[in-house]
């Protein structure tokens, strides 16, 4: 899982970026449970990077609404 450069999510339609983060939010679910479960993660930073990506989409559609 590669971080979303800051460029691309603002190229992004608001319906691109809200479907974007739903898919990164079920996807991090989907680890959540994963870890919870006892298994071993297949890549260790995944979480961080899912993370990371949300709150990029989520600043800049918080700049995009006050603006």
């Amino acid at each position: 899982m590669a971080l979303i450069r800051t460029e691309d999510i603002r190229n992004m339609s608001v319906e691109e970026r809200g479907k974007k983060l739903r898919e990164l939010r079920d996807e991090l679910m989907h680890e959540r449970g994963a870890a919870a479960m006892g298994g071993a993660p297949t890549n260790p930073g995944k979480i961080r990077a899912l993370r990371s990506n949300i709150a990029r989409i989520m600043t800049i559609q918080r700049e995009v609404e006050k603006y």
